[in-house]
């Protein structure tokens, strides 16, 4: 385990996935333990979930060749929330599964009534954000932010583009995602004897669950790390924040 394990009152888990390699930033490193604003960018998104009241545990999922990283980044944290490590599996549904699995004994005590799913990669999230998804989740089962696609076409399977506008509302999914956590639980268990993987995680809650998905308005500073000018942008963000303070 890394850092801080104390035993917490019935509450929410915020669960952390830092466990990719995360290549396309061109960078020897996995992304989560890179720099933003001097700090490892996974401190930004343990910082934030740990800021939420209503979260009193958080779990970092690593890989085993990542633990020095991992370990200075959790030190690098001003968080007072008890952070646990589990180590990541070969995808990213196997290693929330992990997670959860890990959560069980408190998620069948009751100690843990719902879960927040996050990307290391989005340290930009806000509290607020997470906050709300939190709610939704606890009120309806699921929830999941995003932001409304505006100026795409549609394409042909050959490739070739029509210009006319989508009929539809679409939608970009961010995280933090939220849900109940039994139902997260055994949907993710149900997911693994089957064999069957899904896009995201609201997608085997759907799947193997009657829980509705409920759509949160996200944040359009909420983006992802994916490549090394990403980090620049992120940069940018907290540089605007920090000067909108009073």
């Amino acid at each position: 385990m890394i850092g801080r394990t104390q035993p917490c009152e019935p509450t929410a888990a915020a669960v952390v996935l830092a466990s990719g390699a995360g290549t396309r930033t061109g960078s020897d490193i996995n992304k989560a333990y890179l720099p933003l604003a001097e700090r490892p960018l996974v401190t930004w998104s343990l910082d934030t979930l740990g800021s939420i009241p209503e979260v009193g545990m958080l779990l970092l999922v690593t890989r085993p060749q990542d633990a020095e990283h991992a370990t200075m980044a959790v030190s690098a944290t001003s968080t007072t929330v008890p952070i646990e490590n589990v180590t990541g599996g070969s995808d990213r549904q196997e290693s929330e599964l992990f997670a959860l699995r890990h959560l069980a004994p408190r998620i069948d005590s009751g100690t843990v009534d719902a879960v927040l799913l996050h990307d290391a990669a989005r340290p930009l999230a806000t509290a607020e954000l997470g906050r709300e998804v939190l709610r939704v989740a606890r009120n309806e089962g699921g929830a999941v932010p995003g932001v409304e696609c505006r100026g795409l076409g549609v394409a042909t399977a050959d490739g070739e583009c029509l210009h006319r506008p989508l009929t539809t509302r679409t939608v970009r999914a961010q995280t933090p995602q939220g849900f109940r956590a039994c139902l997260l639980r055994d949907a993710y268990e149900a997911a693994a004897a089957e064999g069957f993987s899904g896009t995201d995680t609201a997608s085997c809650v759907e799947r193997f669950t009657d829980a509705a998905m409920y759509w949160v308005l996200g944040e359009h500073d909420n983006i992802k790390i994916t490549f090394g000018s990403d980090v620049a942008a992120a940069t940018r963000i907290l540089t605007t924040r920090s000067s909108r303070r009073p």
